[in-house]
């Protein structure tokens, strides 16, 4: 199945260390690639059907100066839809006048509902039709940008329903916050200071995050694997959400 990287910040933060962590798990994970990152209420997207092991576009990403307080990535490994620019994660839509990007690991068996014209897949694969139908439901149940408390509310109830199809870990965001749910493999880490020295769990490659940080720092990572050592990741439990804001854990 694919990789899941997130991030979220209490401040603009450099993802560059753990996006590296996860493009090396590209040998296996090899259908693609993507990352979105908001700046303010605009986003960036980048994906190729590629390996991030070959791309050029992650040579560019690798080398471009990101800094974000909300970040979804995702190395593919294709079960459902052909290895095309179409079915490479993350997703992104608009809704109530705001960016959402979706990223999904697993595989939903006939997972097939109707959906209204506002949000049609573009590609085949069962991760965007989940997408589109959690926007749909979504708009469905409130009529204006709800808090984002409303909106765990929601999820909570829409999520269970999926999780019927199959295997259904994913990675959401409005830029507002982050929103995680693991049904199988999916694993979160908050950074707080003192910040120290940590490496990467598949690559001899350290960094000191004392030396890029201030003690008002809050740095949350969400990843399928652990991305370093020697650092006090938890493991989701089964049919769990947590979301995440300004580095902190919500729920």
């Amino acid at each position: 199945m694919c990789q899941l990287m997130g991030l979220n910040a209490n401040t603009p933060t450099d993802v560059m260390f753990s996006f590296t962590g996860l493009a090396n798990r590209a040998q296996e994970h090899k259908d693609g690639f993507g990352i979105a990152f908001f700046e303010g209420r605009g986003l960036r997207h980048f994906v190729d059907h590629h390996s991030a092991r070959v791309s050029p576009l992650a040579k560019l990403v690798q080398e471009y100066p990101i800094k974000s307080d909300n970040v979804i990535a995702h190395i593919r490994k294709a079960t459902q839809g052909e290895v095309t620019l179409e079915n490479t994660h993350p997703f992104q839509r608009e809704l109530w006048g705001r960016y959402w990007v979706f990223a999904h690991n697993g595989n939903l068996k006939d997972f097939n509902p109707r959906l209204h014209a506002a949000f049609k897949p573009v590609g085949q694969t069962d991760s965007e039709r989940a997408f589109c139908w959690l926007m749909q439901e979504l708009s469905k149940a409130h009529c204006d940008v709800p808090s984002i408390e409303e909106l765990s509310h929601t999820l909570r109830e829409l999520l269970p329903q999926l999780n019927a199809y199959g295997t259904f870990n994913m990675l959401l965001s409005n830029g507002q916050a982050l929103w995680a749910h693991g049904s199988t493999h999916l694993h979160y880490l908050l950074r707080r200071h003192p910040f120290g020295r940590v490496q990467l769990q598949d690559e001899d490659l350290s960094v000191d995050f004392s030396d890029h940080t201030t003690a008002r720092d809050q740095v949350a990572v969400i990843a399928t694997e652990p991305l370093t050592r020697d650092e006090p990741w938890v493991a989701f439990q089964a049919g769990e959400l947590k979301v995440f804001v300004d580095g902190q854990l919500l729920a």
